[in-house]
């Protein structure tokens, strides 16, 4: 793992063990997938302004969000069927969010389950929640969020209807998965994925749904169980609910309209996520790094507010905040480390953003990432 020395790094050595049906779900998106480019381009344009002849061994990259003091401003995004890329993986991904001290938000798509992600993440561990057609489902799953411990949950309102991605239409990807010729001719092009997915059982449970499948269910029954409940409609009542059910941070993700993130916040939102859910869902959206200074703006200084898309390295990660952002969290990097390495991978993804942010503070004389003034490190040349 020390031979990945960038988040492409670790992208390439997950490229080369998972069948191409596999990683393309990973790195697509939707369309002609100019939004997923968007995500990245973004951060292009902006420069840092150092400041020198300071002392700068003092820097740290500590940062509080929500009365908890985390080791970095960045955590791991919520990443469906990552059980499917490697046995176990969403808590592998949650148990390197606790070592590391950052935060883990467990997909509503997750493979495992929120009771055994609870014990393995019990300080890092946020959830998800992707409501159901059930209402009575949606209740129970936020009241066993509750019962794990969760800190937050994190209420998802960015996919009222399945995205195009071209890619998986392309490749033939459903979960659960189909056998094919193609796919099998996949598989045996990979055989360390091959082996291990057969010898851990095959198509794994999504624990999470499992309770609400019908005595003797099988994985694939409960798959599709879950996909039953997908892309149900949500409308802001549904966001009243979720405020009057849960005891604790509220976070809405997939904010990206200034008049939504005041309407959220109205109806009691602690928390927004500016996030287009990765580029997967339509093509031509904004990048959410350009819609930061608007939300802030539009929600003032004392609501949090966080940011996902994008992030590749440690100066997107300061970019972000010197935007505008409390924190901001990133997907792919640890789906990539994960899926490559299993424990190793995520965790040199994460140590990767780490040493890179940590490189760039002390380069530019950037000491404390709670500063209230992080804009003065950031320059646009396009726009100055």
């Amino acid at each position: 793992m020390r031979q990945a020395i960038t988040i492409s790094d670790l992208r390439d050595q997950a490229k080369a063990r998972l069948p191409k049906i596999l990683f393309d779900w990973i790195e697509g998106g939707a369309g002609d997938e100019k939004g997923l480019r968007e995500n990245e381009s973004a951060f292009d344009p902006y420069r840092f302004l150092p400041r020198y002849l300071l002392d700068v061994t003092g820097r740290q990259q500590r940062k509080a969000l929500f009365g908890h003091l985390y080791e970095s401003p960045f955590g791991i995004a919520p990443t469906g069927y990552a059980g499917i890329f490697r046995p176990g993986a969403d808590l592998i991904l949650a148990e390197t969010a606790q070592k590391a001290g950052i935060p883990f938000i467990m997909s509503g798509a997750s493979v495992s389950s929120v009771e055994d992600a609870a014990k393995v993440a019990p300080d890092s561990l946020w959830y998800q929640l992707y409501a159901a057609a059930d209402v009575e489902i949606t209740r129970d799953l936020v009241a066993r969020a509750d019962r794990a411990g969760c800190h937050a949950l994190v209420a998802t309102i960015d996919i009222p209807i399945a995205g195009k991605r071209e890619r998986d239409l392309r490749n033939g990807f459903d979960f659960p998965l189909r056998m094919s010729p193609g796919l099998l001719l996949d598989g045996f092009l990979h055989p360390a994925w091959t082996l291990n997915y057969l010898r851990t059982g095959g198509l794994p449970v999504m624990a999470n749904w499992a309770p609400y499948a019908p005595r003797g269910a099988n994985a694939v029954d409960v798959a599709r169980l879950a996909n039953s409940h997908s892309f149900c409609v949500q409308t802001w009542d549904h966001l009243e609910l979720f405020r009057q059910i849960w005891p604790r941070k509220l976070v809405v993700k997939g904010v990206m309209h200034p008049e939504d993130a005041e309407r959220a916040v109205s109806l009691g939102a602690d928390g927004l996520i500016v996030s287009n859910h990765g580029g997967r869902q339509y093509d031509r959206s904004v990048p959410p790094l350009e819609m930061l200074p608007s939300l802030r703006e539009a929600v003032g200084p004392d609501v949090t507010l966080m940011m996902d898309g994008g992030i590749r390295r440690g100066s997107d990660i300061l970019t972000a905040l010197c935007l505008g952002a409390d924190f901001v969290f990133a997907g792919r990097p640890t789906l990539y480390g994960v899926s490559a390495a299993g424990a190793a991978g995520a965790r040199r993804a994460v140590e990767i953003l780490r040493e890179e942010l940590d490189n760039l503070m002390g380069q530019i004389g950037c000491l404390d990432l709670g500063s209230a003034d992080l804009k003065r490190f950031l320059y646009n040349p396009s726009r100055a």
